[in-house]
């Protein structure tokens, strides 16, 4: 078994035995209008090792390439358009011309005032790990109060603080809120690729990739497919290669990323959405 697939296993069991059941008036609903409740746990703390194994769940085959062509949208392209994104995860969000507002990319390339000059958030971190690595100051943003009434959705992971320790960068990913069985998956594995693409363009090893989940939940119309996913068999993790001529972060394509001995259990089908 993966430490992937222990961990959200894990944490599933723990969400449906132990979760608080949230059935006041909720914001979220499925498409034909019924209100969406969810079983929840506060401050979920998951550690992944990336020395030891590339975080992807074996459970089911996850997009891995659908999963960073959308970090590189966000970190790379910083767009807001979904018309620069090969998949449709978005679609639901955006407007008639395919923005989502002053959200994710967006906010990542605006560029801020330092003592070193202007960068934007991506731009300065990649300047801090390779000149001033043993800095504890490399962190991104995108919970900008004074956009939020301007984005389609509020963040959902919304901070990357970064550490450099023995060679190694390690990074703490924040998230507000997390659809467990439709995002976990996806943003471990893209999240984790994030970090090794940092580490390579910095001359540094990818170390350890940690993820806070402030209310990680599971839908009423989830539970079912959670209960079932989380009694299959695991499977050993896969190995990611990432093309090594790369340099420069934005030379990164999907195509320079590689995945072998990926064996997965059954696809679930579509897994409808709350919005």
């Amino acid at each position: 078994m993966s430490m992937t697939d222990e961990i959200f296993i894990r944490m599933c069991k723990d969400i449906l035995e132990n979760g608080t059941d949230c059935n006041d008036k909720v914001r979220p609903h499925w498409e034909d209008g019924t209100p969406a409740y969810t079983r929840k746990k506060f401050c979920v703390v998951n550690r992944y090792d990336l020395q030891k194994e590339f975080p992807l769940l074996t459970l089911r085959p996850i997009n891995l390439k659908g999963a960073i062509d959308e970090i590189l949208w966000i970190w790379q392209k910083k767009s807001n358009n979904i018309k620069d994104l090969a998949t449709h995860i978005w679609d639901s969000w955006a407007d008639e011309n395919g923005s989502i507002g002053k959200a994710y990319g967006y906010q990542l390339g605006v560029k801020h005032k330092y003592k070193e000059g202007e960068f934007d958030q991506v731009d300065r971190v990649l300047f801090d790990l390779k000149n001033n690595p043993s800095s504890r100051r490399i962190m991104t943003n995108l919970y900008n109060h004074a956009d939020l009434s301007e984005m389609a959705l509020y963040p959902c992971a919304y901070s990357m603080t970064f550490n450099v320790a023995d060679g190694k960068l390690n990074a703490i990913l924040n998230q507000r809120s997390q659809d467990v069985l439709a995002a976990n998956a996806w943003n471990v594995c893209q999240y984790a690729a994030l970090v090794m693409m940092f580490a390579q363009v910095s001359d540094l090893e990818p170390g350890e990739f940690v993820h806070v989940i402030a209310d990680a939940h599971i839908y009423d119309r989830h539970m079912s497919i959670v209960e079932e996913l989380i009694t299959r068999e695991p499977h050993p993790a896969p190995t990611l290669k990432i093309n090594p001529e790369i340099k420069n972060f934005y030379d990164f394509t999907v195509e320079d990323f590689v995945l072998e001995n990926y064996e997965t259990g059954e696809k679930i089908g579509r897994i409808p959405v709350a919005i």
